[in-house]
């Protein structure tokens, strides 16, 4: 099959990668559509230190089992379902966890990908191949509003203006009125006012702790000192960024402010489906490029230009835009 690998060498596209071999419990899925998120990126530049196949943002059809013939996602972590942490819920930090395309585990960015049965949901006919690839990180969007009481905050901000920020501002702005976004590059922003939401330059912003809520979705070491700079005392700090570089940054104001700071990570697909059938979010014009497998150079290109928002590869497709 073919396949796009990340090795010591980097980024490799291989037209003859061996199929995958499913575990006891998994489905193999042929792929429709994968899509490169920002850990994609952090991870060839040796983030997890991960080596194999990337992509962990796919629609597929599931090929065996009760799921046989249908249109499925797939949650990213692939958990034991025995151990204490699985048990009491906590399956996505199981300590013998795979991660799809990330740790451990063979991702998407292939003509099939292994996928625990568990951890497969049906996609409905009226969610879109665009939408449906969008399913695992508006999934994580929606973490927030699991693990903090969003109907108590008054002034939230989100930091970055790309693609999982546009997911969680879209998430957290059905619960909070005043939401702002700050970002760097005009035709993202121009993507939030076009949703009502208000949005600020970078090179415009002026620094007050005015905000009870920040979420850090910059991708970049930057984003927590700034997030500092913004939060009032015993506010939160919501962290979505993953980076390969190291964070170097005096905690003195978390102690100082009693600022909590809350890593997010996976979340409800279940909900995420549910919200997407009743047309609460808007994923249009979301995927801006389109790319064959064969063309792994020029979409992880093109995922860091700054005219592109969402860069899919149609892996089932002959041609691509």
């Amino acid at each position: 099959m073919r396949a796009i690998c990340l090795d010591q060498n980097g980024i490799q596209y291989h037209p003859d990668h061996q199929s995958p071999v499913p575990l006891c419990a998994e489905v193999v899925v042929d792929v429709i559509a994968a899509g490169i998120c920002e850990t994609d990126l952090q991870l060839a530049k040796g983030y997890m230190g991960f080596s194999g196949i990337l992509g962990h943002e796919f629609v597929g059809i599931a090929t065996s089992g009760p799921l046989a013939g249908a249109r499925v996602v797939g949650e990213i972590n692939c958990n034991c379902r025995k151990c204490p942490r699985c048990l009491s819920g906590l399956g996505n930090h199981c300590v013998d966890r795979t991660v799809v395309g990330i740790h451990r585990h063979d991702g998407a960015f292939a003509d099939q990908v292994a996928i625990p049965q568990t951890s497969l949901h049906i996609v409905p006919d009226s969610i879109s191949d665009d939408q449906a690839v969008l399913i695992e990180p508006l999934a994580a969007a929606l973490q927030i509003q699991q693990q903090i009481e969003l109907s108590s905050v008054q002034n939230a901000i989100m930091l970055g203006d790309g693609r999982l920020a546009n997911l969680c501002t879209q998430a957290i702005s059905q619960k909070v009125k005043n939401i702002k976004v700050v970002g760097k590059h005009e035709l993202k922003l121009a993507r939030f006012r076009k949703l009502g939401i208000e949005t600020i330059h970078l090179n415009d912003l002026i620094c007050e702790k005015d905000f009870d809520l920040v979420v850090d979705c910059t991708g970049s070491v930057t984003g927590l000192p700034l997030a500092l700079q913004l939060v009032q005392p015993r506010g939160t700090i919501v962290m979505k960024t993953t980076v390969a570089a190291d964070h170097e940054v005096s905690l003195a104001p978390v102690v100082i402010d009693e600022i909590s700071v809350v890593g997010s990570r996976c979340g409800p697909f279940g909900l995420a489906i549910e919200l997407l059938q009743a047309d609460r979010f808007d994923l249009s014009g979301l995927v801006t490029h389109r790319f064959a497998l064969e063309e792994a150079e020029k979409a992880f290109q093109m995922a860091v230009d700054p005219s592109a928002f969402k860069v899919v590869f149609d892996v089932m497709s002959t041609t691509a835009n």
